[in-house]
């Protein structure tokens, strides 16, 4: 018993002195860098090429130069509200690789008895920065047609797409139109497990623009918020039918512009549709 307890003291000297090399259990408090922990466990896989470094906090599993694809309708549905029903849609897709992707975002609503309707189209390329959090840059169009007139636009986009605590799935960006004109968008939502099939998915989203834009009825200041949520029920991953429920509200100059035009401020719907993934 002495000459293990000698032995072992002697040890730890030789190991504090850097004599020996440090015990599996000493190792483990090396304060290195995560990064670095990650690119040293990396450079061991020779499948994995040097140049790929993997992002902090993030166990490496590279996945070659294979591109992926996803193809989202989150919502194509029927709405019943105040004034005109319409139908309404939003997709999501990207195409690409772990860390960069080109995406596409859509949406817009048809009015069912005249036919006017509006839509917005993003491509955006998008590079993972952090864990969970993407940076997108790309270009957004919006066009809106009625009996009166055609008007169309096009802005530049930047914005952060990611996780926040609590799983918040959060689109933050920012717009510079052809002429100019500011504004910016926040969305989040989240999704949430009644049953492993049954999911409710609340949404939060703010516009806000820094001029007023006459032509799109959009006032300086905060412009709008949209409340809402769908309840889906997923027959599978690719298709699950849901019902919704919407509260909109427009704000300051933006709400002026609807009076003008005689239309409400605040609107109510309900809808229903399906939720389809490719």
């Amino acid at each position: 018993m002495k000459h293990y307890l000698l032995n072992k003291t002697l040890g730890a000297i030789a190991c504090g002195l850097g004599l020996l090399p440090m015990a599996p259990a000493a190792a483990e408090h090396n304060p290195l860098p995560e990064t670095a922990i990650a690119q040293h466990r990396h450079s061991a896989d020779p499948e994995i090429p040097a140049g790929f470094t993997p992002l902090p906090g993030v166990e490496p599993e590279y996945h070659g130069d294979q591109t992926y694809g996803l193809l989202l309708f989150e919502q194509l549905e029927y709405r019943s509200q105040q004034g005109e029903n319409s139908v309404n849609w939003e997709i999501n897709g990207w195409r690409g690789g772990d860390y960069q992707r080109l995406w596409l975002k859509s949406e817009g609503e048809i009015g069912t008895e005249t036919g006017d309707g509006e839509q917005e189209t993003q491509i955006l390329y998008s590079k993972l920065i952090t864990s969970f959090w993407e940076f997108q840059t790309g270009l957004r169009y919006d066009y809106e047609w009625g009996e009166d007139s055609n008007k169309d636009r096009f802005l530049g986009v930047v914005g952060l797409q990611g996780l926040l605590p609590y799983k918040l799935e959060t689109d933050a960006a920012i717009f510079i139109s052809e002429a100019g004109d500011l504004s910016a968008r926040l969305s989040l939502e989240r999704q949430l497990l009644l049953t492993q099939k049954l999911i409710l998915q609340p949404e939060l989203e703010v516009n806000l623009a820094a001029q007023s834009v006459e032509e799109f009825g959009i006032g300086s200041g905060l412009n709008d918020i949209t409340l809402s949520a769908r309840l889906r029920y997923e027959v599978n991953r690719n298709f699950a039918p849901y019902v919704g429920l919407d509260w909109s509200r427009k704000f300051a100059g933006s709400a002026d512009y609807s009076r003008a035009e005689g239309e409400s401020v605040e609107n109510w719907s309900i809808a229903g549709g399906v939720r389809l993934l490719f």
